[in-house]
Parts: C-alpha cells; sequence; structure tokens
C-alpha cells in the first residue's frame, strides 16, 4: 500500500457523492464459529511478523535475495502444518521474485483466494504493512487445515511486489497471479486481500477519515474494515457479516468510489481490472496507523490479541464463500 497523492480538493468534492453510495450496516454481534482444536495464537503471530520483519530488511524490489528469505519462510511454516505449497516464479528488471501459494480443498476450477503481499515499502519497517497481513494470511492456513472446504479450493497466495516502484504495474504479483489464473481457466469466484490487519486504538481521534465522511465510523481506531468499490457491494456484505459471526472484533465496511484515497491501494485493484470480486480486508493503514511507510512500524506496535480474532473472521468469510 502507498501513501496517497491525491489533490485535498478531490476529497471535498467526491466526499458527498462517496458518502451517498457508501454501505454502513449497524454493528451487530453473533456467536463465534468453532474452530475444534485449531487454535490462532497471538504469540505465533508476532513470531510471524519478527521474522518477516527482522530475519530479511529490507524487503523490497531492490532486494530480491532478502526476498527469497521471506519466501522461504512462508514456504517452510505452511509445509509444516501438512500444507502442500508451490511457487510461483517470474522475473522484473533482471531479478527473480516469487508469489508462494499454499492449496486447501478440492483441486476445483473454481476458487476462492486470500492473499497478502509480503514485501514492504523501501526501508519501512513493514509490520503493520504488510508483515500483519503475511502473519494472518500464515495462521489462517492452521484453521483452514482443521477444517478444509469441502466443496471448493482455496488458495492462500503470499504476493511479491506490491510496492512502489512496482505498484500499479503489470510486473505486481498479484498481477503475475491473476494473469496465471486465467491463462489456466480458472475462475476465482471471490479474491480477499489482507492488507495493514494489525494497528488497533481504543483513543479517540485515533481514527481519521476522509472528509465528508467523518460521521458514518468512529472516532477510535479499533475495528477492522472490509473495504469495497460500487462494483463489490454483495460481497462487501457477504464478508463483513460471516467475519462478524467469526470473531467478537467489530468489523464494518465501506463501498465507495475509487477516487477516495485508499480504496484502491493494494492487490485486490488488480482482481477488479480482471472482473474477478475482490475486498480488501484491513485496518485502514495511513488513516489511523502513525507508524506507517516508516522505519518506526516494527513488531511491537501491533496488537496481536486483535490480530488474532480478524484470523477468527476471516476464516469464517472463507467459509462462508465456499459453501
Amino acid at each position: 500500500m502507498r501513501r496517497p497523492f491525491r489533490i485535498a480538493l478531490l476529497f471535498v468534492v467526491l466526499a458527498p457523492v462517496a458518502a451517498a453510495f457508501m454501505v454502513v450496516e449497524p454493528v451487530r454481534t453473533a456467536p463465534p464459529v468453532a474452530w475444534g482444536a485449531a487454535r490462532v495464537e497471538p504469540a505465533e503471530l508476532l513470531r510471524h511478523v519478527e521474522h518477516v520483519v527482522d530475519d530479511a530488511y529490507p524487503r523490497d524490489f531492490l532486494h530480491p535475495d532478502h526476498m527469497a528469505v521471506t519466501a522461504r519462510y512462508l514456504a517452510d511454516s505452511w509445509r509444516a502444518m501438512g500444507l502442500p505449497v508451490r511457487e510461483q516464479r517470474f522475473a522484473v528488471g533482471g531479478r527473480t521474485f516469487a508469489n508462494v501459494i499454499a492449496s486447501l480443498g478440492p483441486p476445483t476450477t473454481e476458487r476462492v483466494v486470500v492473499g497478502a503481499h509480503y514485501d514492504a515499502f523501501e526501508d519501512a519497517g513493514g509490520a503493520d504493512d504488510n508483515a500483519s497481513g503475511v502473519a494472518a494470511l500464515l495462521e489462517l492456513g492452521r484453521l483452514l487445515k482443521g477444517r478444509p472446504p469441502p466443496a471448493i479450493g482455496v488458495e492462500l497466495v503470499a504476493f511479491a511486489l506490491e510496492e512502489p516502484p512496482i505498484f500499479r504495474s503489470e510486473q505486481m504479483g498479484s498481477e503475475v497471479y491473476a494473469r496465471g489464473a486465467a491463462g489456466d481457466g480458472i475462475v476465482v469466484r471471490a479474491m480477499l486481500c489482507l492488507e495493514t490487519m494489525g494497528y488497533y486504538s481504543a483513543e479517540p481521534g485515533s481514527q481519521q477519515r476522509p472528509p465528508g465522511i467523518g460521521l458514518l465510523y468512529p472516532s477510535r481506531g479499533d475495528y477492522l474494515a472490509v473495504v469495497g468499490d460500487l462494483g463489490s457491494i454483495a460481497l462487501t456484505r457477504k464478508v463483513k457479516r460471516a467475519m462478524r459471526a467469526g470473531s467478537s472484533l467489530d468489523v464494518r465496511s465501506i463501498n465507495a468510489p475509487r477516487a477516495i484515497a485508499g480504496i484502491d491501494f493494494s492487490d485486490h485493484a488488480v482482481f477488479w481490472a480482471h472482473r474477478v470480486p475482490a475486498v480488501m480486508i484491513t485496518d485502514t493503514a495511513f488513516y489511523r496507523n502513525p507508524h506507517y511507510h516508516t522505519k518506526s512500524d516494527r513488531p511491537a506496535t501491533l496488537d496481536y490479541e486483535k490480530l488474532a480474532l480478524a484470523v477468527y473472521s476471516v476464516a469464517a468469510a472463507v467459509e462462508a464463500l465456499t459453501r
């Protein structure tokens, strides 16, 4: 995800329009989905984040060797859980990178994809952006391994190269994956993008919002958001409903024009371009986290109890999408 470089006047002009189209549902509570013996431990999430952040710093386009170290860690972690893993290698600028893919359920032509990018912005710490999403993706594999989808296949994909200077180009790892799936005749029923999921604050005013929608969302940054464009309203509602049933974590949603900064700032936008229903699941990044894209984005700044709840919520959404 990158910093917004949109003109402030654009927000002022578009905010009333955006507010008219946003989908905001009242908070609802539901009993959590039971996962049997499978557990997501906050300490395990912390371990993943520390490995991703510290074992290969910095992890960006200019350091393919560091990216390879992270890719190996991801593959080894999933294999240790008993999941089949493959790597999708591709070259950019004479450097080789890899998407790391774990598979669950039957090898159906139609699939649900859950993805998170594992690179970081330049020399930023990259704990929230996006080691948090990667850690959630790894532990999602543990939950789904214990109760795999019976009717439709699921692929968990750790994408290389989401950050600048590759962002919005055809060389993004998610673009390579989406093109490859289409070429293989794979139909992606839905894509869930896990992006910056670990930073929370109960302080009033900790949650920033684009001008014009301040009354629609809480001022405390202690919730997770499901983000979609105006073409993904049905998927957004279904995912949020399932996530709220999956844990006690507060989950909100927004469907808004892509002109609103942040709506299309990750790998889900690639799937929109391929006409695949997709949403981003996020703590809202730069609208909340003061460490975004800085060296201070470190493991100690994240809330691993809430991140664990987020994994349960995402697992419930995957189950709902694969029925």
